[in-house]
């Protein structure tokens, strides 16, 4: 199976009052093509240092990150960016929607930035992806006439504007109610099923449960991971979180 992700000895390290604080500590990992991966672990566990790191939000301090065949953290600023925009989708707790613009525009507006697509496809695009998830009638509202849900179900409009390889997730559920929360659970299964590969980060064991295979990480190393299989609708979802609680206890956590 192909790699997408690759991640060899990756170190982050910053300087706080002249004293170094080594967050990710020689990480070592892979994502498939076409896997949903599941980041968990403690608070101050390194988990959202990780994601920025390997998606070049942030700059390694040292060691390598290899995405669809490109050694991203040795891209310039411009070089990144372009990647970013052409490969990646980012969806995170905080929707990070631009609030001077209103849905449709915030949707709209990496595939504009991108330059790569006539205007007319893009919105096209985008329209076809807001009733894919239950908001069409919400283009013209700004920002605050929608709830978190469907900010959030925004959020994943914009992050596959641009037909991205893989999409990284950032607690993506953690300010949801659980309907609300199940429900972008929901449409992240079907993406994936149509081979978009995702890595979420997050706290949330129900979440968790419904991915395919889980890194537990610890004061800034991958310590376990534990490998669920694809998720279903006819699955035991009961007895899959149960599975996955158990080695989570065992793992410490």
């Amino acid at each position: 199976m192909k790699k997408i992700l690759q991640v060899k000895d990756l170190c982050k390290t910053y300087i706080i009052s002249k004293r170094q604080h080594h967050v990710l500590k020689n990480v070592n990992m892979h994502i498939n093509e076409g896997e949903f991966v599941a980041i968990m672990g403690p608070s101050g566990s390194g988990k959202s240092t990780l994601l920025y790191n390997i998606s070049g939000i942030d700059q390694v301090t040292s060691g390598s990150v290899l995405l669809d065949g490109r050694e991203i953290n040795k891209l310039s600023e411009k070089e990144m960016s372009y990647y970013r925009l052409k490969k990646m989708g980012f969806i995170f707790q905080q929707m990070n929607l631009l609030k001077n613009l209103e849905i449709l525009d915030n949707i709209i507006a990496p595939a504009y930035m991108l330059k790569e697509r006539p205007r007319k496809d893009i919105n096209k695009d985008a329209l076809t992806l807001m009733k894919r998830v239950g908001i069409i009638e919400l283009g013209d509202n700004d920002i605050t006439q929608a709830s978190g849900g469907q900010l959030q179900r925004a959020a994943i409009c914009r992050a596959l504007i641009n037909r991205p390889k893989i999409i990284f997730g950032d607690e993506p559920t953690g300010s949801l109610n659980s309907k609300a929360s199940s429900e972008i659970m929901d449409i992240f299964q079907e993406i994936n099923s149509e081979g978009t590969t995702i890595m979420l980060v997050t706290h949330d064991v129900k979440v968790a449960s419904k991915t395919e295979r889980v890194l537990f990480m610890i004061d800034g190393k991958i310590e376990g991971e534990y490998t669920l299989g694809k998720f279903h609708q006819n699955v035991d979802y009961k007895a899959r979180e149960e599975k996955l609680s158990n080695w989570l206890f065992r793992m410490g956590w």
